[in-house]
């Protein structure tokens, strides 16, 4: 499960962190664990009823089942209201909550309060934005461009080294257009804790490509970061 912050390095002396790869938009169990053996550290399950990749809480309630213990399962969710976030993530049984809307500090801190680990979504094009993350009390960021026609990356690269601020003060997530090919570009330019990537190792829309994804947490793990987003 995700600590309730990142872990402070003084408690690993011994162990420098790498980053951790968050693959989102799994849809099938076989494909889920297949993603944790790869090395994943969290599984991204999107409860966003305009998404090809939203599932139910109950095919989420088999992944979460399926998976180990140390991989997080992060519900993914686009304004939908607090009561609904609760009950799909106990339905469920997740880890961690992520809100890719425009939700409000207050809903975040709602949802702290009821002892989930939170995910706060921020965008480079649209709001929230960058410079709105110290309104929000989240356990950790997740940046992209905000530039699609539905929340999410859209497949589409940006200006990376715009978010590096961000991971100054809190754990920091990347997103948006990423692939095996330039995850180590991405992680160069804005120092992520984490990189998140859905479409870049698909070979459908919720279907997964487990050559890339074993490709794609390579290419990240590489890399040293600040703190663990996930344990």
């Amino acid at each position: 499960m995700p600590h309730p912050e990142p872990v402070s390095e003084t408690q690993r002396p011994m162990e420098a962190p790498t980053v951790q790869v968050k693959i989102c938009g799994l849809t099938r169990v076989d494909e889920a664990v297949a993603c944790a053996a790869a090395g994943a550290r969290a599984i991204g399950l999107v409860f966003y009823p305009r998404s090809r990749r939203c599932i139910s809480a109950e095919t989420a309630r088999e992944i979460r089942r399926a998976l180990p213990p140390a991989v997080a399962c992060v519900g993914v969710f686009v304004d939908a209201p607090p009561e609904t976030v609760l009950q799909v993530a106990r339905t469920a049984g997740l880890d961690a909550v992520q809100l890719h809307g425009c939700e409000p500090p207050e809903v975040v801190e709602q949802l702290r309060r009821e002892g989930l680990f939170v995910i706060k979504a921020l965008f480079a094009e649209r709001a929230p934005a960058f410079e709105d993350a110290p309104r929000y009390p989240a356990s950790a960021f997740l940046v992209e461009c905000g530039q699609g026609a539905l929340p999410g990356g859209n497949a589409l690269a940006w200006d990376w080294s715009a978010a590096s601020g961000i991971g100054l003060e809190s754990a920091l997530i990347l997103a948006g257009g990423l692939t095996p090919l330039n995850a180590g570009q991405a992680i160069c330019a804005a120092s992520p804790d984490a990189l998140d990537v859905s479409s870049g190792v698909e070979t459908a829309p919720g279907r997964k490509d487990i050559r890339k994804v074993e490709a794609f947490i390579r290419a990240a793990t590489a890399a040293p970061c600040r703190r663990r987003v996930f344990a």
